[in-house]
């Protein structure tokens, strides 16, 4: 059998059908899979389902007139944004805006209110030894309740060996370590501070009342009582009390602090200078430990500075009896964990166990891993997008996809008539699978369609049909050159499959490059446009091809009828290509040379 001449497959021509079927199998398998999944629309984003817009203005720190500058700011925005990611936020935008605000933009159906406070509140991370604690409102007791079982231990890998701290009875008085965040998230650097070897020992020999000591200093004993007042009047049942309560310590003093129990119970706390500080955390995340019954943990990594910091409070807690064997984790005042420890963990990582489920875990984990930032953030504004305008705007760009794709259909028609039967379903095709993929998307890698997404589609539709177009031009091509169709859809097929990679390569490039040198919405845009350019090589090889292979084959268009598209003497065809035999031999006689 000899072999197919060069530009021509021998299987293109002899079975297009197993292009088509492997195409519409991969179809009928991708609607499969969304509709089996449940997400039968493409997820949308802020401007087209509605959501929250924030604009956070930086403020200098005390003593730091020059912190708002590029640098802080481009700093601010990659932790907010590690921030929402870590929620399962996505199309969430954070951007700079000026030179002192940053924009964020959180799309509907996004637990709003948590993201919010993730970038929201101004917050500082410290890690401080518990001092005293007891339920809000309760009355306080000179030798503090065990902590309760739903408390978290916390244990650490030392040396390759697992250290567990253990557990002791606990009283309905006690904190719980299962205190999640409380939507107070950090937003400003915080100032580097050394483990003060004399709050270590406070721990161990400190009341659980704060009284002046006999023997200290006039103002160490001032100190004291005023904290003793503090706590003895701090509610924390009142909201004033739980967003004022300890925010504006500085880490070297002690202070109170409220935080929640795993019953909802508003707690207060006496709390000691800061030991370990958020910047000393390296590492956090949420893990699920399959290897006990712990469940859902938080793992932290610590710096080298920090692992040494942590190892000598934790060292002195583990000498302590309940609550002063306990550090408490304060976000903006706030307590949201408070793990027991039962020796010194100084292999410079720990886990926080406890009743956490999986939000629980991860939310604490997050503020872990990015509660520091390098300047602090006041609210300056917070917009509501309603779905309504959203939907508004969907329609309209909807109406405009469809008046685009209506006029790519009058055009074919008009011009390529009996040719429109391979270009509208091989457009159907494409749409098909660029609304199921981006379904499919949603759930994936967190895609949200916004408007600069609709707009790269419908951009798309006329990279569909200049595809067609080159086809169809190379194929009539062939024919005005005297060719019958079958060989001419062969012949055109290498030139017009040439140009098309061409033509797509560049649209995808342009895509790409966008989508790398741009944030935000115009991402969404350049994604759409690089999906749907991939797309159309697909479709145009595995779809469009094959069917004009087997439209071939049929009367109407080999025939050339005039409402094909493809009629020789309606593009100007030449006489049909002929062989002729050259003579054998030489011409006989004398040639005249004028007749020459």
């Amino acid at each position: 059998m000899a072999a197919p001449k060069k530009g021509r497959s021998a299987s293109a021509q002899s079975k297009p059908g197993r292009s088509l079927a492997l195409i519409l199998i991969a179809i009928v398998a991708l609607t499969g899979g969304m509709f089996a999944s449940g997400n039968t629309t493409p997820r949308l984003g802020i401007d087209l389902a509605g959501g929250t817009s924030i604009t956070l203005q930086a403020v200098n720190e005390p003593g730091q007139p020059n912190a708002i500058n590029k640098t802080n700011m481009d700093t601010a925005v990659a932790i907010m944004n590690r921030r929402v990611n870590g929620l399962g936020v996505s199309e969430t935008e954070v951007q700079t805006q000026g030179s002192s605000n940053i924009i964020v933009n959180i799309p509907r159906g996004t637990n709003s209110k948590e993201a919010r406070d993730q970038v929201g509140t101004t917050a500082k991370l410290y890690f401080r030894p518990v001092l005293t604690t007891e339920v809000s409102g309760g009355a306080a007791t000179a030798s503090p309740s065990p902590s309760t079982s739903g408390s978290p231990s916390a244990k650490a890998t030392d040396k390759g060996q697992k250290a567990t701290g253990t557990s002791t009875p606990s009283s309905s008085a006690s904190p719980s370590a299962t205190a999640t965040s409380q939507g107070r998230v950090v937003t400003d650097a915080l100032k580097a501070t050394s483990t003060p070897s004399a709050t270590a020992s406070s721990g161990s020999k400190t009341s659980a009342s704060p009284t002046p000591s006999a023997s200290g200093s006039s103002a160490a004993s001032d100190a004291a009582t005023k904290l003793q007042a503090q706590y003895a009047a701090l509610d924390c049942t009142k909201k004033a009390a739980q967003t004022t309560a300890g925010k504006n310590a500085k880490a070297t003093e002690s202070t109170v602090a409220c935080g929640k129990n795993s019953s909802g119970q508003w707690q207060k706390y006496v709390l000691g200078p800061a030991a370990v500080d958020g910047t000393d955390v390296k590492k956090a995340q949420a893990v699920f430990n399959t290897q006990s019954s712990a469940g859902w943990t938080v793992t932290m990594e610590f710096t080298s500075k920090g692992a040494k910091k942590f190892g000598d409070i934790t060292g002195e807690l583990a000498k302590n009896q309940p609550p002063q064997n306990q550090f408490a984790i304060v976000l903006d005042g706030n307590v949201v964990s408070d793990p027991r420890v039962s020796e010194a963990l100084t292999g410079g990582s720990a886990e926080i166990t406890g009743s956490f489920n999986q939000q629980e875990a991860q939310g604490l984990a997050n503020m872990l891993s990015y509660g520091a930032l390098p300047l602090s953030f006041k609210e300056q504004s917070v917009t509501t997008v309603t779905a309504a305008l959203g939907g508004e705007q969907l329609h309209a760009g909807l109406i405009a996809g469809a008046i685009g794709l209506g006029l790519v259909i009058i055009y074919l028609l008009a011009f390529y008539r009996g040719l429109s039967i391979v270009a509208i379903p091989s457009l159907l095709v494409s749409a098909i699978l660029t609304y199921v993929i981006m379904s499919l998307l949603g759930p994936t890698i967190h895609f949200a369609l916004n408007l600069p997404a609709v707009c790269g589609a419908i951009v798309a539709i006329g990279i569909t049909a200049d595809s067609f177009i080159v086809f169809f031009e190379r194929i009539r091509d062939e024919i005005r050159e005297g060719r019958s169709l079958r060989p001419a859809v062969e012949r055109a097929w290498p030139r017009a499959r040439r140009t098309i990679l061409v033509s797509d390569f560049v649209s995808f490039l342009a895509a790409a490059v966008l989508f790398i040198v741009t944030v935000g919405k115009v991402q969404g845009f350049a994604f759409t446009l690089g999906l749907t350019t991939v797309l159309d090589v697909v479709v145009v090889f595995f779809f469009t091809k094959p069917l004009m292979t087997l439209l071939a084959r049929r009367k109407f268009f080999a025939s050339g009828h005039k409402w094909s598209g493809l009629d020789p003497k309606g593009l100007g065809a030449k006489a049909p290509l002929r062989r002729t035999r050259r003579p054998s031999g030489p011409v006989a006689g004398p040639v005249d040379p004028k007749e020459a």
